[in-house]
């Protein structure tokens, strides 16, 4: 077809020839119908996933990058997201979880609210495990606690968003699996507008998860690590109230009583004094580097 290409398809793929099979067939014919392109990334597959990626490359609106290493499922989509030429793209999982009919209305929902990013939303669905399901809603709980989020599922893999503004955040974003919790949290401190419509998963065909709660672990530290770059003073000033407070608990009996001020009360004090300088100091850099 002649007529420019509007939205690209982006899948990580590591270690999932299996499905594969099964998931790229329908799909690239879907998206033929729709003048979709297809970019999947082989995130140093240790099977035959490169062999079986090969065979498809004969296909229009297929793309397919290849790792020699594993450089992780943000590393990945970041390879797509690069590669990503279309005005709009849609990052979807190669484990068959994803279907078609979402994209076409995450597709739809985002040219006809001109929003800049959609999240597919789960919520409602029961988490795989339990253990996910808790690790979810502790990422979740933190992210609300440390930022204003008007989003539910924000580690939701099933994201479209305008690709200028995806290109433009990528250098903030890790390789790791939290890239789809801090790459909505990009767009919201920045004011983007963001949007949430509900979508359906099915069942993983074949294989496990990666994900662990060690997963989890990292992304609360990459979220504490934007918070930092996009509001510092959210938890220095928190910080520095809570010093500060405890200082004067502390101080405040032996003073009354005319014992003086306590070395711990001082200490207390001017800590809060200083976290709060160092929350000024981070605000400035903050400004510095989101201008830059």
């Amino acid at each position: 077809m002649t007529e420019k290409r509007k939205l690209s398809v982006i899948i990580p793929s590591y270690n999932e020839a299996e499905n594969l099979k099964v998931v790229l067939p329908p799909l690239i014919e879907f998206c033929a119908l729709n003048n979709w392109e297809i970019i999947i990334v082989n995130d140093g597959s240790k099977d035959n996933s490169k062999e079986i990626l090969e065979g498809f490359t004969h296909e229009d609106n297929f793309t397919v990058i290849h790792h020699k290493l594993n450089k992780g499922y943000g590393g990945a989509i970041k390879s797509g997201i690069r590669a990503c030429k279309t005005e709009y793209l849609i990052t979807i999982d190669a484990d068959g979880q994803h279907r078609l009919e979402d994209i076409e209305n995450l597709y739809h929902c985002i040219t006809s609210k001109d929003a800049d990013m959609i999240v597919g939303s789960r919520k409602g669905i029961k988490s795989a495990s339990f253990f996910r399901g808790i690790g979810k809603g502790l990422i979740r709980m933190i992210a609300k606690i440390l930022m204003t989020v008007p989003i539910h599922d924000i580690n939701s893999g099933m994201k479209i968003y305008r690709t200028d503004l995806a290109q433009k955040y990528l250098n903030l974003t890790p390789n790791t699996m939290s890239f789809s919790d801090i790459i909505t949290l990009c767009f919201i401190s920045n004011r983007h507008f963001v949007l949430e419509e509900p979508i359906q998963i099915n069942p993983r065909m074949t294989g496990e998860s990666t994900i662990s709660m060690e997963t989890a672990f990292q992304t609360v530290m990459e979220i504490i690590n934007i918070v930092v770059l996009f509001n510092p003073m959210k938890i220095f000033l928190s910080i520095s109230i809570i010093a500060f407070l405890i200082g004067f608990i502390v101080g405040a009996k032996p003073l009354f009583e005319g014992h003086g001020i306590t070395m711990g009360s001082v200490i207390g004090i001017i800590s809060g004094v200083i976290f709060f300088l160092l929350g000024l100091i981070a605000e400035q850099l903050s400004a510095i580097r989101k201008n830059r």
